[in-house]
Order: C-alpha cells, then sequence, then structure tokens
C-alpha cells in the first residue's frame, strides 16, 4: 500500500492544482488512496491562508466525484488540515456530522493559549511559547476530533536553540500521543525546505532530530505526510527521504488511517 493523508489543493490560495490533478498524480506514482486535507475554514473569520468558507461545499463534491470515478483504482478520503480553538468545539463536531468529513488532521499553526490569546507558531519570540503550543496540542487531541498530529515539530522552524523549554514541549506532546494513541506525523515539506543554519547548528527546520530520536524503536505510530503543495510532491525525493529517515531512526510507520477489514 502506498498513501499520502496531507494533500493541498488551489483553494487554500497557496498551492497549485486542482483535487483532480492530485488524483492524477497519484495514479501516475502508484498510490492507492490519498487523503485531501486543505487548510480548513471556519464559519466565522478568515484566518487566511485556506479556502472560504463557502467553498468547502464544492471540495467534498470534488472529491466525492473523484472517488466514484477512479472507485477499485484509488480510495480517496476527505479532510481537513485545521488548527485548534477551544471555542470551535462545535464545529469540529459538525464538520463530521453535517459536512460528512473523513478525518481531520491537527495542523497547528496558529494556536489558543491559556489566556485566550492566538498566536502564531513561527512567529515565537522564544522557546516558552513551545511549551504553550504543546500544550494547546495536547488539549486537542483529548478532544478526539484528530486522525493525526501534522508537523508536530514545525516549532523548530524558528532561529531559536535547544533548551529546556524544547524538552518540555516535546514531552508534552510524545506524552499525549502516546496517551491517545494518536499517530504523530513525520512530514516531508520541511525536508524540501533543506538545511539552514540555526543558533545551535545545521538542521533541517523540522523534521528535528530531538524530537524524533526521543521514539527510536517505539510502538508510536508514525504517518508519513507529503504536504504536497504542488501535484508533483505527492511522490518526490522528499518522501523517500522521509522513509529513508524513518529506517533508520527505527520509526513504527503506518500506511493507512483506514485499513480494510479482512472480514
Amino acid at each position: 500500500m502506498q498513501s499520502n493523508f496531507h494533500t493541498h489543493t488551489q483553494r487554500c490560495k497557496h498551492a497549485f492544482g486542482t483535487e483532480e490533478d492530485y488524483v492524477n498524480a497519484a495514479l501516475r506514482c502508484g498510490l492507492t488512496e490519498l487523503g485531501f486535507s486543505d487548510h480548513g475554514p471556519f464559519p466565522d473569520k478568515d484566518y487566511g491562508l485556506r479556502m472560504d468558507f463557502d467553498e468547502l461545499p464544492d471540495y467534498l463534491a470534488a472529491i466525492d466525484r473523484l472517488s466514484a470515478k477512479h472507485e477499485g483504482k484509488i480510495r480517496l478520503f476527505k479532510g481537513l488540515e485545521i488548527e485548534f480553538h477551544p471555542q470551535y468545539l462545535d464545529y469540529y463536531r459538525t464538520l463530521f456530522t453535517d459536512y460528512h468529513m473523513d478525518y481531520l488532521a491537527l495542523g497547528e499553526h496558529t494556536y489558543t493559549e491559556a489566556d485566550g490569546s492566538m498566536k502564531n507558531i513561527f512567529f515565537a519570540e522564544s522557546t516558552a511559547a513551545y511549551i504553550a503550543y504543546a500544550e494547546s496540542i495536547a488539549a486537542a487531541v483529548e478532544t478526539g476530533y484528530f486522525a493525526f498530529i501534522a508537523h508536530p515539530d514545525i516549532m523548530f522552524i524558528n532561529a531559536l536553540a535547544w533548551d529546556k523549554n524544547c524538552e518540555k514541549a516535546c514531552d508534552i506532546i510524545l506524552s499525549a500521543a502516546e496517551k491517545y494513541d494518536i499517530p504523530l506525523e513525520l512530514n516531508a515539506n520541511g525536508i524540501r525546505r533543506g538545511m539552514q543554519d540555526y543558533p545551535d547548528g545545521t538542521r533541517l527546520p523540522y523534521p528535528h532530530d530531538g524530537f524524533w530520536s526521543q521514539l527510536r524503536g517505539s510502538k508510536q505510530r508514525v504517518l508519513i505526510g507529503s504536504d504536497c503543495h504542488i501535484p508533483e510532491q505527492i511522490k518526490d525525493s522528499a518522501i523517500q527521504l522521509a522513509r529513508q529517515m524513518c529506517r533508520g531512526m527505527e520509526l513504527n510507520v503506518i500506511e493507512t488511517l483506514f485499513p480494510v477489514s479482512e472480514d
């Protein structure tokens, strides 16, 4: 089985290609499962770099149409990559009950701190922000609405050196993933960003060795995600490198979120 559950489309305003373009690319690459997870809109506010809320029905209808068209060749799943904010608990539930979503990927870019303020993890001023970010992830997975944690180590994109706060944040995320048995995504888009200079050395922005090395040989489920923003990225060299990294760290890689019953 070959799959990808982190797929964007042109609807999010910073990717390219239609739903059909990605399905065709997946078929050419030999994928048997493709999950669409474009950046999820919110009903009452535009947080930017995501589809408009009124596009959501068309997005889901396009996936349904393509699923019927390619039945027997590839399994397609309807999902969204979306942030967790406590005030939207009813909305997450509605995405399943009214919009018939197959899954939600927890993709924390903005997050809500304990005082209710909203922050963007890409602009962390210190590693202290990582702890609040990790606590937001832990609160999200506790709800049971999310199928996996997308790029759980994306905080390390900031030009900040590894310290005790980083260790604590990683522990919070890894403990939550273990407690609620939720897969962690090793994200290939960080590999595409290339090696960069940081205060503590030259490394990838993410995946970060300090995070993933803690899972060496463990049973924690890991999902490799392309996070593709163009169809050609569905199965590119970054995916191959991601698989090599997982093998090298002896990670427990899963191939699907939706096992087919043998009964």
